[in-house]
């Protein structure tokens, strides 16, 4: 396809406000264009004027804004892809984002009090085997697609702890695995198949963290990793580490199951530079080096006026410094390392 010979060189951010366009759009013409970034993932969740069920949408990020977006992005040999969130990360602690405020009926446990907080709870899930939760979830999938005119969509489904929950008379005593590779197939159908466009999902919960070495957030502890022989090897895989790590195996563990990875850093350039170092190894090493795609530093807490700050000296960094000038210093060390592939 288009991109298969390319070394993809990504930035990942949350993206909500109409407001914070105009942010955005320096950053990616000024910053982003200059260092060779090729990959623009935005994670829009519900933060979307959405049409199809306005009655979900938490942000103000409009139809417009999206297709102005695209078209900058496309002027400078940018793939625009975006995130919506599905499974898991429906809201914070016990609190429900705006779909399962609207949809609780969809809530995987919601017997779960609204001022939960981890360690007692992470995060709620929507269910995967309620019968009306992917019809709306494909028309707003649907909406993103057709907003931003992409060609690829990213699902998340990371950091999912909620999931065959005891007391879900739907879940209860189903394999978590199974659970899990039935909403990545089902995702898969409706994006690979019916709307033709790559599928993009975070890695962690396919990994085992014992057998492999990783923590319970970027691995699984759950008894979900099975669920990576239960899905298609053609899904792209970001494979997220933000920690200083003795090796990062889970690379040439995806590579070797055969799938396409895209390594994923954060705010830690030492060990962003680390995993690179690692990914890149196994690029020139592994038989299938077209199976490492490249490297995407994740923008969490980034805004367009926080990177604008950050990366342009333009605006105020408000009240996350270190994470905004964290992701910034990353993004050019990494895309500096990648300037001669």
């Amino acid at each position: 396809m288009k991109y298969a010979n390319k070394i993809w060189k990504g930035f990942h951010m949350r993206f909500s406000s109409h407001e914070d366009v105009p942010a955005l759009k320096r950053v990616i013409e000024d910053a982003l264009v200059p260092m060779g970034v090729n990959i623009l993932i935005l994670e829009v969740n519900t933060n979307f004027m959405f049409e199809s069920h306005p009655e979900v949408a938490g942000g103000t990020l409009t139809a417009e804004d999206a297709h102005e977006l695209t078209t900058l992005c496309k002027k400078n040999d940018i793939r625009l892809i975006p995130l919506f969130e599905c499974l898991g990360h429906q809201g914070w602690g016990g609190t429900p984002n705006t779909l399962l405020e609207k949809y609780p009926e969809f809530d995987e446990t919601p017997y779960i009090l609204r001022d939960a907080k981890w360690p007692d709870f992470y995060c709620r899930s929507w269910c995967p085997l309620h019968p009306d939760i992917n019809k709306i979830i494909f028309d707003l999938m649907d909406e993103l697609i057709d907003a931003f005119e992409a060609d690829a969509f990213h699902v998340g489904m990371d950091e999912v702890f909620a999931i065959g929950d005891d007391k879900c008379p739907r879940c209860k005593g189903k394999d978590k695995a199974w659970l899990y590779a039935k909403a990545v197939n089902d995702y898969y159908k409706h994006l690979v198949n019916e709307k033709g466009v790559e599928m993009f999902m975070w890695g962690d919960r396919l990994i085992d963290a014992k057998t492999l070495g990783y923590t319970q957030w970027e691995a699984d502890i759950y008894g979900i990793s099975s669920a990576i022989d239960m899905i298609p090897k053609d899904i792209i895989i970001c494979d997220w580490h933000y920690e200083m790590g003795e090796h990062y195996r889970s690379v040439e563990y995806f590579m070797d199951k055969g799938f396409r990875v895209f390594p994923s850093c954060w705010k830690d350039t030492d060990a962003a530079l680390a995993f690179f170092n690692h990914s890149f190894d196994v690029y020139k090493k592994h038989e299938h080096p077209e199976r490492m795609l490249g490297m995407l530093v994740t923008g969490w807490n980034a805004w367009g006026g926080g990177m604008a700050a950050a990366l342009l000296g333009d605006g105020d960094l408000g009240d996350d410094q270190g994470d905004i000038k964290g992701i910034a210093r990353t993004l050019r060390v990494i895309m500096d390392e990648m300037k001669d592939y």
